[in-house]
């Protein structure tokens, strides 16, 4: 095996043909392709009979490209914006990458089909797993269809993998909220302060230009923070 196969076939346990990766990033199989001709998509691992093999990576990374797609950006634009990044990010990076590019769009509510709804959760959902959906505030029944948080969709179907509760989930998105709010207040009014002085088109243009920052700070500060409290819980034996 080559090197470039090693890096392909390190897939964080998760192996996805590229029928699968293509539903379960609600695009085609055509645009998969299309990106990796473009350089967009790493290679895929090959296994036997030369059947390409995905991973959690190209899942993580053709997520990033349809949000970039999603705020209007151009595909060149794109291409410049992946070379920036580092070549060997993880999943978990590349997820954080996509949340700051969905903070830069307003919240997006959309009526669809539950056929409309399959697709863009990249599989097909039970009623039990709709509910749950809606018990997080992503879905919600609208006559004969759904209406959806365009926004929270995806990370909405991850966290039906989630191998915790629905209480538990919940409990944790209760958490989250507060706390993001609090955080938010004392940043605005940090931020208000700040350009006090200015006038309304300098205020305009310096918030556009931080929003993104601050949610990336605000992100990588709150993993950080998590990994060590998860350590220290590891250190004393998972006691309280």
């Amino acid at each position: 095996m080559t090197t470039s196969d090693t890096k392909a076939a390190d897939t964080g346990g998760q192996s996805l043909t590229i029928d699968e990766l293509a539903a379960r990033a609600g695009v085609t199989v055509r645009t998969v392709r299309f990106y990796g001709t473009r350089g967009l998509l790493p290679p895929p691992a090959i296994g036997p009979r030369r059947v390409g093999h995905y991973g959690r990576e190209h899942l993580a990374r053709l997520a990033l490209i349809e949000e970039l797609r999603h705020q209007g950006m151009t595909l060149a634009a794109i291409e410049r914006y992946l070379k920036q990044l580092p070549p060997d990010l993880s999943a978990h990076d590349l997820a954080l990458h996509r949340a700051v590019v969905a903070s830069w769009a307003p919240e997006t509510v959309e009526s669809v089909t539950r056929e409309e709804l399959d697709r863009r959760a990249g599989r097909p959902l039970t009623d039990d797993e709709v509910g749950r959906l809606g018990a997080m505030d992503v879905v919600a029944p609208d006559g004969d269809a759904y209406r959806v948080d365009a926004g929270l969709l995806r990370l909405g179907v991850e966290l039906l993998d989630v191998p915790f509760s629905p209480e538990t989930v919940l409990a944790a998105r209760t958490a989250l909220l507060e706390h993001s709010r609090a955080a938010a207040r004392d940043l605005s009014r940090l931020l208000r302060d700040a350009v006090a002085e200015r006038d309304a088109g300098d205020v305009r243009s310096l918030s556009a230009h931080m929003h993104p920052l601050v949610v990336q700070a605000l992100l990588t500060t709150f993993q950080r923070s998590l990994r060590e409290e998860l350590r220290e819980w590891l250190d004393r034996g998972g006691e309280d």
